[in-house]
């Protein structure tokens, strides 16, 4: 499978164009509507989402309800279009409204003044309109796409914020709950947290730097159960799963780092304490006694639950502005403030798991076939019967 997506942040519109999702998949709006929604919400969201009402119209590839087998194209409107229409509009501008909105002043942690440089832009609202992370709420959609096709095949995605700042969750009870507990757990949570004592702090944590116009990052976690062993490959570098879906995480509009498993932790112990030890039974076939590793051995998953942190650092836009340089003319000047989130980390939890639901569908995709999702289950309930048998 594979997407595009276009648009900008005060665009018209969001598009993405989804090719070789399996034909006979049920598909509703509802099923991509519902992860937008959740895109919107967490703690320290901006007035952005008090503007945006989120949800998708399909406009090709699913007809009553299924899939077809051809490309899929989804489209989400952008409500403040309307206040940028003359700004972004496609139309050429008149002589008067050229400079309007224009930006010469990059923001220190944007893409503003690496693209501009890159694309020579005089105006760089051409670099963070399309770099902006509002471009995240179409890669939800597709994630919901993505995670639709998983659930078929009985495989379940959740997500959960470890940490906001230097509040860190109490995860003691993580390994009792299952992916249906944490997703309730987290849905109700306004910072998507599975500890309420930490969630607590977390929002205090937040308000403190809203107050001192700054902003706060975190840690987010995805969970996935039920992959099937050995998806991924560890013949060639490009083909190794447990990469692929590190380049997934890093990709996310201000994310800078990702573990698998126990990840950074891994350099402070033995190998003893490291590797997970194999074990079989008659009902289970072969397993892991623990997951420190993530559900990943040689770039193929081991059939243990996928884990997997993404870092998303605080967000660069600041009600205290950080210094900068005029790119005209070139004199220093305190960065100017677009419409911002103080913390965007709960939200992001929600792209994770689309990110990572994307490469983990793909890879199923890859390994059985992906003409249409009958085939596909025969082919994954022989090859499971097989592996347990092996």
């Amino acid at each position: 499978m594979r997407y595009l997506t276009a648009g900008e942040s005060h665009g018209p519109k969001l598009t993405a164009i989804i090719e070789g999702v399996p034909a006979h998949l049920p598909l509703l709006k509802e099923h991509i509507d519902l992860d937008l929604s959740r895109r919107q919400k967490g703690y320290g969201r901006g007035r952005r989402m008090q503007i945006e009402k989120d949800q998708v119209e399909i406009t090709a590839g699913v007809r009553n309800g299924h899939t077809t087998g051809a490309p899929i194209a989804l489209v989400v409107e952008n409500n403040d279009w309307t206040h940028w229409q003359k700004i972004m509009g496609s139309e050429p501008l008149l002589e008067d409204d050229v400079n309007k909105r224009r930006v010469s002043r990059p923001r220190p942690g944007h893409a503003d003044l690496n693209g501009a440089i890159k694309y020579q832009h005089r105006d760089m609202r051409n670099i963070l309109e399309r770099s902006s992370a509002r471009e995240t709420t179409i890669r939800v959609a597709c994630g919901a796409v993505a995670k639709q096709l998983l659930s078929y095949f009985g495989i379940k995605v959740a997500s959960h914020v470890r940490r906001i700042g230097s509040i860190e969750a109490d995860l003691s009870t993580l390994q009792e709950l299952s992916i249906e507990e944490i997703q309730q757990i987290t849905e109700e949570s306004p910072v998507r947290c599975i500890d309420a004592s930490s969630a607590k702090q977390m929002m205090e944590e937040i308000d403190l730097a809203k107050e001192e116009g700054d902003s706060i990052g975190g840690i987010v976690e995805v969970i996935i159960e039920g992959v099937p062993v050995g998806l991924g490959s560890h013949v060639q570098w490009d083909r190794k799963l447990d990469g692929k879906i590190g380049q997934a995480i890093l990709s996310i509009q201000a994310f800078k780092g990702v573990e698998i498993g126990i990840g950074f932790e891994a350099a402070e112990k033995r190998g003893s304490q490291v590797h997970d030890e194999i074990a079989w039974s008659e009902e289970r076939g072969y397993y892991r006694k623990t997951n420190r590793l993530g559900g990943f051995e040689g770039g193929m998953t081991t059939g243990m639950p996928i884990v997997v942190r993404g870092v998303m650092k605080p967000i660069p836009t600041l009600y205290k502005p950080l210094e900068s340089v005029d790119i005209d003319t070139k004199e220093p000047f305190l960065a100017t403030v677009e419409r911002s989130d103080s913390c965007a980390v709960p939200a992001a939890a929600v792209v994770a798991e689309a990110v990572v639901a994307w490469e983990i569908a793909n890879a199923l995709c890859e390994k059985f076939g992906h003409d249409h999702v009958r085939d596909m289950k025969d082919h994954v309930d022989r090859y499971l019967e097989e592996a347990k048998r092996f």
